[in-house]
């Protein structure tokens, strides 16, 4: 995942700009001239401008590097020779506009582009970009976690991020920083978490209170909180991500609100999140998952979640039962008789009458899709030029 700030790239082949605006969102004027200018000579000029030594000539290349890369994968090509000075515009102090034009040119240029991340990386742009998450300019602050967003969205990077010094501040930029500048730091802590030796690094800053704190304030659809979620399900791997998150006031119930009411992704990883809970101790974490009402959302989960999703739903559900163990014959190891056995278990009227409705639809739902898939069946079993006898009778032999 790259920074929110990045627009779709173009598929023309020439350096062109965008409608969207990296620091302002605004528009550009429809009514200017076209460039007239080839693209290899706006590159070259740029480029010798990025260059100068007057800090004028500098801002004004860094300006056009950030507009002739917004949707051009080949102006990010041709515009990699601008990584060092560039870099060396973001070590001088006192200069939050010369900062912000070259961080700005910088995060275009390493948008869906592997080889300049990784340039970028090499080149020692790191140790300014982290040094501006502790800004007072708001700006720098925002443009810095971006970069780290995209940058890390490199395996390549990944390990080399992590080895910054860059995890504790992401996570201080997550608990302390703009709206904006905390969605960008969890998503690149997501990115960050694929590589396991960061996971370690990232619990020792402690960031669960903050990742929930997060989850609970936006759309429960979004990505963000689908990023919320993957971070979550990676650190209750751990037991003090598990601690973590069950003594974090309503950290379990954000989890099982996902489960309801997320994308398919988010919804994945919130399961997966319970599931490994209650795998790692079933004896601790049954009862905090089972008190917040999980039992509607996993059985919609059982039929219309993604095929992990019903899968480890199912799961969940038998090991949040009475007895984690298959039951008698008398009582055959279906998923209603798992889901009865939890209801009535359940304290509160409202939540098992909740649960017992959503069992009934569950059923109905799954009866439903049945039908439909024998009606397929029988359509494709059923040539018109065939009676209906040894076709079908073949075909869901085979099965």
């Amino acid at each position: 995942m790259e920074s929110s700030y990045t627009s779709s790239p173009s598929s023309s082949s020439f350096c062109s700009s965008t409608s969207s605006d990296y620091s302002t969102g605004a528009s550009t004027d429809t009514n200017s001239k076209p460039q007239t200018t080839s693209p290899s000579s706006s590159v070259r000029r740029a480029l010798l401008l990025v260059q100068s030594d007057e800090v004028e000539s500098k801002l004004q290349g860094a300006r056009e590097i950030r507009r002739l890369t917004k949707t051009s994968q080949r102006c990010r090509r041709l515009l990699s020779d601008s990584v060092l000075p560039l870099i060396n515009m973001l070590r001088v102090r006192d200069s939050p506009e010369l900062n912000e034009s070259a961080l700005l040119a910088i995060l275009n240029l390493a948008v869906r582009d592997e080889m300049n991340k990784t340039k970028i990386v090499e080149a020692g742009a790191l140790e300014p970009i982290i040094s501006f998450l502790t800004s007072e300019n708001s700006n720098l602050q925002e443009y810095a976690a971006a970069s780290l967003l995209t940058l890390s969205a490199s395996a390549n990077n990944k390990p080399v991020i992590g080895a910054s010094g860059a995890i504790p501040l992401l996570v201080e930029t997550l608990k302390h920083g703009s709206s904006q500048a905390k969605v960008d730091a969890v998503m690149a802590l997501s990115n960050l978490s694929t590589y396991p030796n960061n996971l370690s690094t990232i619990l020792e800053s402690k960031p669960v209170p903050s990742i929930i704190s997060l989850l609970k304030s936006c759309k429960k659809s979004s990505k963000p909180a689908e990023k919320c979620c993957a971070l979550i399900e990676s650190l209750v791997s751990f037991d003090e991500g598990r601690s973590a998150l069950t003594s974090e006031e309503g950290g379990v119930l954000a989890v099982i609100e996902v489960l309801e009411n997320g994308s398919l992704q988010s919804r994945e990883h919130a399961v997966g999140a319970l599931l490994t809970m209650c795998q790692s101790d079933r004896c601790k974490y049954r009862e905090p998952i089972l008190k917040e009402g999980v039992i509607p959302g996993l059985l919609e989960l059982t039929v219309q979640g993604t095929p992990k999703s019903q899968s480890k739903a199912q799961t969940l559900l038998r090991l949040l039962r009475d007895s984690p163990y298959p039951r008698s014959e008398l009582e055959p190891d279906t998923l209603e008789n798992i889901v009865c056995n939890i209801i009535s278990q359940i304290d509160g009227d409202e939540q098992s009458g909740k649960a017992k409705k959503m069992l009934a639809e569950m059923v109905q739902v799954s009866m439903e899709q049945s039908l439909r898939h024998l009606q397929q069946r029988a359509l494709v079993c059923t040539p018109t030029d065939l009676p209906i006898n040894a076709s079908c009778t073949s075909e869901v032999s085979s099965k």
